[in-house]
């Protein structure tokens, strides 16, 4: 392990028993996460993901493997040495799990309840979490007289009291609305900035990576498929699952209506252009058309900025003869940074 990884998954596997036998939910999992960094864990429903964010605070325990906090292995702490641990590896689920007889200020200072710190420190330090998440007015009301994104930020709030050095979110934007949700993230992202805590997120949203992620790892049925900075990523996405989630947040999805409504001319070939920061499209598309007479018809465009780049595509019709297009087609993928692909079903 580098000085800066903080957590690392070393071979890691998980079984559990059932009625029909073992159920593998981890296979072979390696995974070394940065300290101060943002990372994203993906996966669709039942890939393991939950399972594996609970394997970094002792929460579930490895089959075989071994997980690493700095030069701690989890998987060999006694109990005592799961809950001194859980003080600095602090989580928050999708469920807010606060207490409805408390208020505000009480779920908060829970954690520390019974630890030796006096009623005037615990009050300030409660009040300097609340305002950190943004709910300095709310230390005396109860939860039920809060939304669901307030909520959350209570569990936030709650799961800092200890000052940790790692924040795990299990689905925790799952059931919000999307303003709410990007409220949310914002503030993970500040917490990140501000107190240079190492935050893990788990989701099965490619926009929650997109947004507050620097890394990413793939998880499709219980391995570790790709892993990366989160802009290589989505500019370049190896396996077939990944390009599925990157899919998601695009707008270069040509459906069968959409399709049937552009009245495209027989002989047409419909191609998905992308590129990314360091490469223009225009002046490839113009060159391509004279120098093969084809005609050539923008009908889609998107562009995001992901951790300060730019990743851009086009929907393109491609007409004329098919000598003409065939060669067309070969140019623009001669084209370094830039990626085509013959659509050729349409959704």
């Amino acid at each position: 392990m580098s000085k800066t990884d903080i957590i690392s998954f070393e071979n890691v596997n998980k079984k559990f028993e059932t009625d029909e036998g073992q159920n593998e939910v981890l296979s072979g999992v390696n995974l070394k996460i940065e300290q101060g960094k943002i990372f994203g864990i993906i996966g669709y429903s039942g890939a393991g993901k939950s399972t594996l964010i609970r394997c970094i605070n002792g929460l579930e325990l490895p089959t075989s493997g071994s997980i690493k906090y700095l030069d701690t292995v989890v998987n060999e702490l006694s109990e005592k040495g799961l809950i001194d641990l859980r003080s600095e590896i602090s989580m928050i689920f999708q469920q807010f799990n606060l207490m409805p007889q408390r208020t505000i200020a009480e779920n908060v200072a829970l954690p520390i309840k019974y630890k030796k710190i006096g009623k005037k420190q615990t009050t300030a330090k409660v009040n300097e979490l609340l305002s950190l998440v943004g709910l300095s007015d709310k230390a005396d009301a109860y939860p039920n007289s809060l939304s669901g994104g307030q909520k959350q930020r209570v569990a936030i709030a709650r799961a800092l009291i200890n000052d940790p050095k790692v924040l795990l979110c299990d689905e925790a934007t799952s059931a919000l609305d999307p303003e709410t949700t990007d409220s949310i993230l914002e503030i993970l992202n500040e917490l990140n900035q501000k107190l240079n805590i190492t935050v893990v997120v788990v989701t099965h949203e490619m926009k929650v990576i997109e947004q507050i992620c620097e890394d990413v790892a793939v998880l499709h049925n219980g391995r570790i498929v790709e892993t990366g900075n989160v802009y290589d990523v989505f500019s370049h996405p190896k396996e077939e699952i990944t390009k599925r989630f990157v899919k998601t947040t695009t707008n270069l999805n040509v459906s069968r209506g959409l399709y049937q409504a552009l009245g495209l001319p027989e002989g047409h070939r419909l191609i998905r252009v992308t590129y990314n920061n360091e490469n223009t499209i225009d002046p490839v598309i113009s060159l391509v058309s004279r120098k093969y007479n084809v005609d050539i018809s923008i009908l889609l465009g998107d562009i995001k900025l992901i951790q300060g780049k730019l990743i851009g595509g086009l929907i393109i019709s491609v007409e004329g003869n098919e000598d003409d297009i065939e060669n067309a087609y070969k140019e623009l993928k001669l084209n370094i940074g830039i990626e085509v692909e013959v659509i050729n079903d349409v959704e």
